[in-house]
């Protein structure tokens, strides 16, 4: 009975949802951040290299 209560953590209508592993959403946040910053910071990053 103990390991049944372990695996049925999660409520009933969010047990068919998957949800990917915790690296991948760092990353994909990575990813994210660095490219909204690319593109609110452009000029700024581009006159670095003139």
């Amino acid at each position: 009975m103990t390991e049944n209560n372990k695996e049925d953590q999660r409520p009933s209508k969010m047990i068919g949802v998957l949800f990917p592993k915790a690296k991948y959403g760092v990353i994909a946040a990575i990813i994210i951040i660095v490219s909204i910053n690319l593109i609110y910071y452009k000029e700024t990053i581009f006159s670095f290299f003139k």
